[in-house]
């Protein structure tokens, strides 16, 4: 953890969606949320500059709460886990957005409205593990292969084909 990039920047984008949930009150089950984001390792603390996605489907109270979550605003367990809320981060952006999230192991897919969308080629064959700050990676979980991995917003842009990635359940607790 907090080793150096292969590549010394990372871009990626990540997902999730709430199976049971709750904050403050307001129900968060079904609700998705993607983050794209990039740092240098290269940059002084090497700072997340990322945008978070959060479900349009949520009502105003559901979404604020997705949000309020996903950055760190709200205290809890998930703080542990995001890089972009422990340390030096750019929020560049939130938005609402039509988000489709479909983990199926080793194959799965998502999409942040026509912002991101990423999916899943196979798992990885090797064992080989890739070590990376994704957050929940000392969880049991499967390294895979990304068959695309496409970010389009004035924020950040950036397609890969080939990349890494991780696949893995979460339970966080506020």
């Amino acid at each position: 953890m907090g080793g150096r990039s292969t590549y010394g920047i990372c871009l990626g984008a990540l997902s999730w969606k709430v199976a049971q949930g709750h904050a403050n009150g307001t129900t968060l089950d079904g609700l998705g949320v993607v983050l794209a984001c990039r740092y240098s390792d290269d940059e002084e603390g090497s700072p997340w500059s990322f945008v978070l996605y959060v479900d349009d489907r949520g009502d105003e109270a559901q979404r604020d709460a997705l949000a309020a979550i996903f950055t760190g605003r709200l205290r809890g367990s998930q703080l542990e886990h995001f890089p972009w809320a422990w340390k030096e981060s750019h929020q560049l952006a939130v938005r609402a957005a039509e988000i489709e999230i479909e983990h199926v192991p080793g194959r799965g897919w998502f999409r942040a409205g026509e912002f991101v969308e990423v999916r899943v080629a196979h798992p990885v064959e090797s064992g080989e593990t890739v070590t990376c700050v994704i957050p929940g990676h000392e969880r049991s979980g499967r390294e895979v292969v990304a068959e695309s991995l496409d970010v389009r917003d004035e924020a950040l842009e950036f397609s890969f084909r080939g990349n890494c990635g991780f696949e893995s359940d979460f339970e966080y607790r506020g």
